[in-house]
């Protein structure tokens, strides 16, 4: 029997470059043999349905699970025994980023990490936050804005670039190169 690639796409409440995300998570989807479970949170639910893809997203993946708690549905389990080849988290909050570079797992994203990362399964993680200065960003009705990353969000993922087991992406177009090269 062949035994199929099988990731984790975590989705938390962030809605910078969520479409973008969601496009190259369902390219990988559609043109590779890669099965992708998705976990969102609870604030993930909602960016999602405020940008308007809840339900392209159910529609696109067989398993969407959204987050009841820190360890419901339970998959931090079988992230840390490798029963998954990856965790991929885009986009990734300031408030996750902060919670995971700091060793805190009350979400269930942020726990399903920190599990992971105690097992052997590599981490793919896509903070928002990631350069100073302005940066333009699309809203859920496609109006621009400029947001800017503030020093402690820097700060921290600074600290996720240090982390053994973490790899940072640096936008959607590099999800499927890093996925590739972590397999």
């Amino acid at each position: 029997m062949i035994d199929l690639t099988k990731i984790i796409w975590g989705i938390t409440g962030s809605g910078d470059k969520i479409d973008e995300v969601y496009d190259a998570m369902l390219n990988l989807h559609q043109k590779t043999d890669i099965r992708i479970k998705v976990i969102v949170s609870k604030a993930g639910e909602q960016v999602l349905r405020w940008y308007k893809l809840w339900d392209r997203l159910n529609e696109s993946f067989d398993k969407v699970l959204v987050e009841t708690d820190a360890n419901v549905p339970f998959i931090a389990g079988p992230l840390q025994i490798g029963k998954y080849d990856l965790l991929v988290v885009a986009p990734l909050t300031a408030n996750s980023t902060a919670k995971i570079a700091h060793g805190i797992a009350d979400t269930l994203i942020t726990n399903a990490v920190a599990q992971t990362l105690k097992g052997l399964t590599p981490v793919l993680l896509m903070p928002v936050d990631q350069h100073p200065g302005e940066v333009k960003t699309v809203g859920p009705n496609n109006e621009v804005f400029v947001i800017e990353a503030r020093r402690i969000d820097l700060e921290n993922v600074a600290r996720l670039r240090e982390m053994k087991g973490v790899t940072l992406l640096g936008s959607p177009a590099d999800i499927a190169s890093a996925v590739k090269q972590s397999l």
